[in-house]
């Protein structure tokens, strides 16, 4: 039972963790395919159309018998959900990445745990009190973490070869994105980064209305399919950008899709209804280093002092966050098992007023054949 009761514990976390390593593939294949010609919009598209086809079955079959009742307003969230991350943030990350560099934008994903823990707080899915030392950690790393962030975009530094990568025409095309597109594609990160953030809230409020991750999980690629299909059609007037070969674009169309659309949504949907948001977004930091290493092995990047610098400031205030999360009780970040607890004393209270009649009825009719007994005596 204690090794049973220890690899529950420790679910969420392997969970987490293995999804980090999928990200880091996604940025690093990502990038060859843009390099490619690949546009990120139609990635964006395409990528849930994967993710769509690989999930759809699963939740038709699975969750046949426990999935609830299509309504407007869950629809409604629904639709949301299929904006913020598949068409908004992904498209703005993409953009980012290609203004900077995959390692830039690993690092920078870093502030989306202080961004969804401040939203938290407003949505009062998280809370403070300025009492306990946990509380205080998670308010205190998310400035550092918030630190780190602008450190990493005021200050590039030096750069650090590290592996000792000599590509002159990634450095060249580095040293462009630098001066005329490293503070815009920073920006478009950072608000990659909001609306992610935006996408976990909603997550967490339509589960508790919607308790079937993985149908969710395929409305929200299909809706992502249509709201980015729309999108696509109106940025992108060629129709070449479809087009798709035996190459780094199909892979990262189907690498993106099984992986961080399909399987990442259930994932991340699962977690959520036991952790909370906030707990969803404090893995990041392990992706970053992952990238770091792939990017400057794979795609020779630079890496600049003020990305080691700011890198270190992130870490250091999300596994502040972290450590004041885990003292958490689990319960309060599990809004799915309140409604439930919410929901058996209704189907109780109908069989509780038979059982109190009855034993009205029974205590009347002994207490008649007393009487009666009494009075013939």
């Amino acid at each position: 039972m204690g090794g049973s009761e220890a690899f529950l514990k420790m679910k969420p976390y392997l969970a987490m963790v293995s999804l980090q390593f999928g990200y880091a593939g996604m940025y690093i294949i990502s990038m060859v395919s843009f390099k490619h010609g690949m546009s990120h919009f139609v990635l964006s598209v395409y990528r849930h159309v994967v993710a769509f086809l690989i999930m759809a079955p699963f939740a038709i079959v699975l969750e046949r018998k426990i999935r609830p009742k299509m309504t407007l307003p869950i629809f409604l969230r629904i639709m949301v959900l299929g904006f913020l991350e598949p068409v908004l943030d992904q498209n703005l990350y993409n953009l980012g990445m290609k203004y900077t560099s995959a390692t830039f934008g690993a690092a920078i994903v870093n502030v989306l745990p202080a961004i969804t823990f401040i939203m938290a707080l407003i949505f009062r899915l998280e809370t403070v009190n300025v009492k306990k030392i946990s509380s205080l950690a998670k308010v205190i790393g998310t400035v550092i973490t918030v630190s780190g962030a602008m450190v990493m975009t005021l200050y590039k530094g030096p750069i650090l070869d590290i592996f000792h990568n000599h590509g002159h025409s990634n450095e060249t095309s580095t040293a462009e994105a630098s001066q005329h597109h490293w503070v815009t594609g920073t920006l478009m990160l950072i608000g990659s980064c909001a609306g992610w953030s935006s996408f976990f809230i909603v997550q967490s409020f339509t589960l508790k209305k919607y308790p079937a991750e993985l149908s969710l999980t395929a409305w929200i690629c299909l809706m992502g399919v249509l709201e980015g299909g729309i999108v696509t059609f109106v940025f992108e007037h060629d129709m070449h950008v479809w087009v798709l070969g035996w190459d780094s674009r199909l892979l990262a169309a189907v690498y993106s899709g099984v992986i961080c659309s399909g399987i990442a949504y259930y994932v991340q949907g699962m977690v959520i209804r036991e952790r909370g948001p906030v707990f969803v977004t404090s893995f990041s930091p392990l992706c970053m280093i992952i990238t770091f290493a792939l990017g400057a092995i794979v795609l020779a990047e630079q890496v600049h002092l003020g990305s080691i610098v700011g890198a270190i400031f992130i870490v250091f205030g999300l596994y502040t966050v972290v450590w004041g999360k885990s003292k958490d009780p689990i319960a309060s970040t599990a809004p799915l098992k309140d409604d439930k607890t919410q929901e058996l004393p209704i189907t109780d209270t109908t069989a509780k007023p038979i059982a109190i009649v009855t034993t009205i009825n029974n205590n009347a009719t002994s207490e008649m054949s007393k009487i009666s007994t009494s009075q013939g005596s």
